[in-house]
C-alpha cells in the first residue's frame, strides 16, 4: 500500500534514504507530496510539477490525429490508423526503455505490465515526478511517433499489416532507441549525447520509417504522371492540424524539463520562434516557385521546427529528393521530420549552452562548440547514424517478414486504391458526399479496372456521372462541383464520362479521387 502524506521534505535532495548519513525531518506545514519508499526512503515531488507534467501529456496527445494532407477517399483510414498508434503502442514497450536494470542496449521486462509503475521517483526525471507520471508522458512520444510516419501509407496502405508492424516496431525499433538516449544505462546517454525532445527517437526514426514504409510500399497508382494531382482534401484541415501539431508541440518540448520551471518557458519560447521562422521559410522557398502564399507550404514548414530556419530550408530544398529517386513519400515525412532531426541534432552540437541547460536547476553539459566542448559534433553525428542505420535496417526486415503472413499484405490492391482505402479498408468515409467532376477530369485516361467496391454508392455516382453528360450541374449533397479545371471543357468531360458504360459502369467513375 502506497503510503503518501504531504509537508516539505527537510533533506540534502528530493530522496532520503533515513540513514544515519542522509537525515530527514518533514514538515507538516509543507505542501509537497511526500511517498513513503521501501527501507525507510522518502520521496518527496511538486503537486505543480506533476500537474504541469499531466497538462503537456493532454497537449502531446492532441499532436496524434494532427494529419491532413491527403484526398477525401482515403481521409478517414488515416485519422482512423492515428488512434490505433496509441492504442496500440500503450500496453507494450515501458519496460524495454526505461527499466533500471537494463543494459547499454535494451532494458529488461523489470516493469512488464506496469509492475512497480507508480509513486517511485524516476531517475532519468531527475526525480522529479513519479513513475506513473513519466510513464503516461512517454506513452504519447511512443503514440506519436507511428502516428507521424504512417503518413507514408497514405492512400495504398492497408490497416491489419499497419497494426502489426506498429507492435513490432515499437518493440525492435523505438524501444532500443529510447533507452539507448533517455535511460541512464544506455550506451548513448553515457558518452554524453545531447537529445532534449527526441531528435532520433522522435524526428529521425519516424523519418526513416517513413522513407522505409514509401519505399516499400511503392508509387501511388498515377504518381509522377501530369494526369493525377494529388491534393489535400481540405486545405483548411490542414491548417487545423498544423494548430494541434503546433500547441502539442509546446507541451512536448515545454513538458521534457519534467518540472515547471525556467528551462520550460525557455523550451516554448524557442519552439513557438522556430515554428513561425520555419513556416515562413518554407512559405517564402515555395513562393519563389509558384509565385503564390502557399497555406500548405507554410504549415510544412511549421513542423519542421526543430532549428527553424535552417531545418525548413533544408527540408523544403530535399522534398526534391523523392523526384530524383523516384519515391513516394505521400507527405514529405523523411524531408520534414527526418531531414528537419538531422539538422537539429548536428546543430544541438555546436550551439548547446552549459548556461542555458543549468536554467532547470540542476542539468549540468558540456555545452557545444560555442562553449568549446569541440567533440560534442562528433558525438552528435555518431547518434544521428546509429539512429537512422538501426530504424532503416530493422524496420525494411520487419516489413519484409509481415508481408510474408497470409492476408498481411501492406498495399492495397488496385481495384481498392481506385475507390480509396476508406471504402476498400472501413467501408466508411470522412464525408457522406460525392464530389465528381474534379476528380474525374484529374484521372481521365487512366486504365480502368473494374470494381466491386462501393456498391453502395454506385447508383448515385453513375446519375451523378450521366447528369453531367446531359450538360446538367453535378450536385454532391449540397455542394456544387468546382469548376471546369484546364484538362478539358465540358464537352469533353461529357464524353469521358460516358465512356466504358455497361460492366465498367462504376469503374468509369472508378478512378474519379474520391
Amino acid at each position: 500500500m502506497v503510503n503518501i502524506t504531504y509537508g516539505a521534505l527537510q533533506a540534502a535532495a528530493q530522496q532520503a534514504t533515513g540513514q544515519p548519513d542522509d537525515p530527514f525531518t518533514i514538515d507538516p506545514s509543507g505542501t509537497d507530496m511526500i511517498v513513503n519508499l521501501a527501507g525507510g526512503a522518502v520521496a518527496s515531488y511538486d503537486p505543480g510539477d506533476i500537474a504541469w507534467i499531466l497538462s503537456c501529456t493532454a497537449l502531446v496527445w492532441l499532436m496524434i490525429p494532427g494529419v491532413g494532407l491527403v484526398r477525401r477517399k482515403n481521409a478517414l483510414t488515416l485519422l482512423m490508423l492515428t488512434l490505433l498508434c496509441m492504442a496500440i503502442v500503450s500496453f507494450q514497450g515501458y519496460s524495454l526503455a526505461f527499466s533500471e536494470t537494463g543494459g547499454p542496449f535494451i532494458g529488461d521486462l523489470r516493469h512488464i505490465v506496469m509492475r512497480q509503475v507508480l509513486e517511485q521517483p524516476v531517475p532519468q526525471a531527475n526525480n522529479k515526478v513519479p513513475a506513473i507520471v513519466y510513464y503516461i508522458y512517454q506513452n504519447m512520444f511512443a503514440a506519436l511517433v507511428p502516428a507521424v510516419f504512417i503518413g507514408a501509407a497514405a492512400e495504398r496502405g492497408r490497416v491489419l499489416p499497419a497494426c502489426i508492424f506498429f507492435f513490432f516496431w515499437s518493440t525492435c525499433v523505438y524501444c532500443p532507441v529510447v533507452h539507448w538516449i533517455w535511460a541512464p544505462e544506455g550506451w548513448a546517454f553515457k558518452l554524453g549525447v545531447l537529445d532534449y525532445a527526441g531528435g532520433g527517437p522522435i524526428e529521425i526514426c519516424s523519418g526513416v520509417t517513413g522513407l522505409v514504409y514509401s519505399l516499400f510500399l511503392g508509387k501511388r497508382r498515377g504518381f509522377g504522371t501530369s494526369i493525377l494531382s494529388f491534393k489535400p482534401h481540405n486545405v483548411s484541415f490542414v491548417i487545423q492540424g498544423t494548430v494541434l501539431l503546433w500547441v502539442g508541440w509546446l507541451g512536448f518540448n515545454g513538458g521534457s524539463t519534467f518540472a515547471a520551471n525556467v528551462k520550460a518557458g525557455l523550451a516554448i519560447v524557442n519552439t513557438n520562434l522556430a515554428a513561425g521562422m520555419g513556416g515562413l521559410s518554407w512559405m517564402l522557398l515555395d513562393f519563389r516557385l509558384e509565385r503564390k502564399w502557399s497555406a500548405v507550404g507554410f504549415c510544412t514548414g511549421a513542423i519542421s521546427i526543430f532549428i527553424g530556419v535552417v531545418a525548413a530550408g533544408v527540408s523544403n530544398l530535399l522534398t526534391t529528393l523523392k523526384g530524383f529517386f523516384a519515391f513516394d513519400d505521400a507527405m514529405d515525412i523523411y524531408a520534414c521530420h527526418g531531414v528537419a532531426g538531422i539538422v537539429g541534432l548536428v546543430f544541438t552540437g555546436v550551439f548547446a549552452s552549459a548556461d542555458t541547460s543549468a536554467t532547470d536547476g540542476y542539468t549540468a553539459i558540456a555545452g557545444g562548440w560555442l562553449d568549446g566542448n569541440w567533440v560534442q559534433v562528433g558525438y552528435q553525428l555518431a547518434w544521428v547514424c546509429a539512429v537512422w542505420g538501426w530504424t532503416f535496417v530493422v524496420c525494411w526486415i520487419l516489413m519484409t517478414l509481415i508481408n510474408l503472413i497470409p492476408g498481411c499484405k501492406f498495399r492495397t490492391d488496385e481495384e481498392g486504391e481506385i475507390v480509396g482505402v476508406d471504402d476498400a479498408e472501413c467501408g466508411e468515409w470522412a464525408y457522406d458526399f460525392v464530389h465528381i467532376r474534379r476528380d474525374v477530369e484529374s484521372t481521365s485516361g487512366m486504365a480502368r479496372v473494374a470494381s466491386h467496391h462501393g456498391n453502395r454508392e454506385a447508383a448515385h455516382v453513375q446519375h451523378a456521372v450521366e447528369e453531367h453528360a446531359h450538360g446538367n450541374p453535378i450536385v454532391s449533397g449540397h455542394e456544387e462541383s468546382a469548376p471546369t479545371t484546364a484538362n478539358g471543357s465540358d464537352k469533353e468531360m461529357s464524353e469521358k464520362g460516358n465512356e466504358g458504360r455497361g460492366s465498367h459502369s462504376l469503374a468509369t467513375v472508378g478512378d474519379q479521387r474520391l
